[in-house]
């Protein structure tokens, strides 16, 4: 018959257990996010049917986009944010064009887009895209890269941090060897001015991804996969389904200072859910996994 000093010891046992096991009591699961302009068609037609869909197929968090005076496909800020939190969707982080102040320094542009982006409750501010008379010089990256800090400020302010996201053309040879990008990166500031990585342009550009990561260590805070077909057009398609080797990038997300990643498509062969889906399923069994 076991003894009072038996049981006392299994206790102790299973108490030590369990404290060792706190870590995890509170530890929120892996989040699996999706850029919402993935779903750009669907989502201007029915936002609420289309948050919902992709909330189903198992994505956890979103990237926003479609900001647009002051509304997100005809909504508030706040009626948009609690659609996502309906369908238990975190928004780590949003999309925000700011035409008007990239070209002309609008300050209102600036601080009215940071205060709504804000309401979402957003931690990265990220600037998505520079239209082409925007990048006409190195020196238009110059006034650029004086832009972003100066709006990274503001993100600030906001309790946000501003990021970039890259496409090809950042990396157009101006001469010497010099490009868009590097100017972007030595003239600001890097503890306000992170990235967003995106992994298909990068390829697109000439580039390795990895290396990439081991030039900028800590300044990648997230990432958009999408893979690409190993076609001479070098169409985008599913993660898993193309050229690049997502499962060894993923080896350097510490060192990328990687915080959270996106799955953004621009183009379908077949129909986004199935699209999304099986991005997802390629990410959760063999990323993830």
């Amino acid at each position: 018959m076991p003894t009072r000093r038996h049981f006392l010891k299994q206790a102790s046992v299973a108490t030590s257990g369990l404290l060792l096991n706190k870590s995890n009591w509170f530890k929120e699961p892996q989040l699996i996010g999706l850029q919402l302009y993935t779903v750009r068609d669907e989502i201007k037609m029915d936002v609420k049917g289309t948050i919902a869909r992709v909330a189903s197929v198992g994505f956890n968090s979103v990237e926003v986009f479609g900001y647009e005076s002051g509304h997100f496909f005809g909504l508030e800020p706040a009626a948009f944010s609690a659609i996502l939190k309906q369908y238990n969707l975190k928004t780590p982080s949003g999309h925000y064009v700011m035409k008007d102040f990239l070209a002309k320094g609008d300050e209102d542009n600036l601080k009215r887009t940071v205060a709504d982006a804000a309401k979402m409750g957003h931690e990265f501010f990220v600037v998505p895209y520079l239209t082409e008379d925007l990048r006409q010089s190195l020196d238009d990256y110059k006034k650029l890269a004086a832009h972003l800090n100066r709006a990274a400020e503001e993100a600030k302010s906001a309790g946000m941090q501003l990021a970039y996201h890259n496409h090809d053309f950042e990396f157009k040879d101006w001469g010497g060897g010099k490009n868009g990008f590097q100017i972007l990166i030595a003239e600001t500031d890097p503890a306000l001015v992170s990235l967003e990585m995106d992994m298909y342009w990068i390829t697109r550009a000439g580039l390795n991804p990895v290396d990439m990561i081991k030039a900028n260590k800590g300044r990648i805070k997230m990432w958009h996969i999408k893979d690409m077909a190993n076609t001479p057009e070098k169409e985008f398609t599913e993660v898993g389904s193309g050229i690049i080797n997502y499962k060894e990038i993923f080896k350097y997300k510490k060192e990328s200072g990687m915080k959270y990643f996106f799955v953004e498509q621009d183009k379908t062969k077949i129909p986004v859910f199935d699209s999304i889906a099986k991005s997802f399923q390629y990410i959760k069994n063999n990323i993830l996994s």
